[in-house]
């Protein structure tokens, strides 16, 4: 996990919901097509609507994996959170119970 300031503030808002797709297994439809790319670091490169300038989609130069903006999407079944990352970095009036950290040790049976 990236521990780098900009990766926290890379919306403006408290939260990003982000969706994990595989490359090969994207395809862009509707008007606007393909996002306008940006490299915002030397290896990661962030898709933005070309006709409004909304983020889209942040892409890593070696992953297989393209994230995707969840409330993007037209379709949004399917897309329930499955971890958080810097929770630890949450404001301290964002007092809301939060999936337990995917990579945290699973907690002891009782």
């Amino acid at each position: 996990m990236c521990s780098c300031r900009h990766e926290t503030r890379i919306s403006g808002g408290p939260a990003v919901l982000w969706v994990g797709f595989r490359k090969d297994g994207l395809t862009w439809t509707g008007a606007g097509g393909e996002p306008t790319w940006y490299a915002t670091w030397p290896t990661l490169r962030r898709g933005f609507c070309p006709r409004c300038g909304t983020h889209l989609v942040s892409i890593a130069d070696d992953s297989d994996m393209i994230m995707v903006t969840g409330f993007s999407l037209d379709d949004r079944s399917g897309t329930d959170p499955v971890g958080h990352s810097h929770r630890d970095e949450a404001v301290p009036w964002m007092a809301i119970t939060l999936a337990r950290d995917a990579l945290a040790p699973k907690p002891a049976s009782q």
